[in-house]
């Protein structure tokens, strides 16, 4: 199976900056997409920003300009730069993993880390 590791949250006033970190461990013969996602209390998940071999790269309007995400392939790691930090980026931030475990087959699985809680004081 595999395993999504996050680390890298915590406290942070209102600009200030956090990375987050997110390494994929296990049965991986290739990882398509990597990305973050968050979910704040009451509210729906919501995509933060996503690079789909590490090319096509995307991101929510509310964080373009502040946040970036990068991935070294060789750690099959993704990271999460965020900058300028607000209060409302205050939420649970989840990595995700669409994974090839094979080179047999072309099926693909979406994988969550635990999450990881990022709170911005104003």
């Amino acid at each position: 199976q595999v395993q999504l590791v996050e680390s890298g949250g915590g406290l942070v006033q209102a600009g200030g900056s956090l990375r987050l970190s997110c390494a994929a461990s296990g049965s991986i013969f290739s990882i398509n997409v990597m990305g973050w996602y968050r979910q704040a209390p009451g509210k729906q998940r919501e995509l933060v920003a996503a690079s789909a071999s590490g090319t096509d790269i995307n991101y929510a309007d509310s964080v373009k300009g502040r946040f970036t995400i990068s991935r070294d392939n060789g750690k099959n790691t993704v990271y999460l730069l965020m900058n300028s930090l607000k209060p409302e980026d205050t939420a649970v931030y989840y990595c995700y993993a669409k994974i090839r475990h094979s080179a047999l087959t072309f099926y693909q699985l979406d994988y969550w880390g635990q999450g990881t809680q990022v709170t911005v004081s104003s």
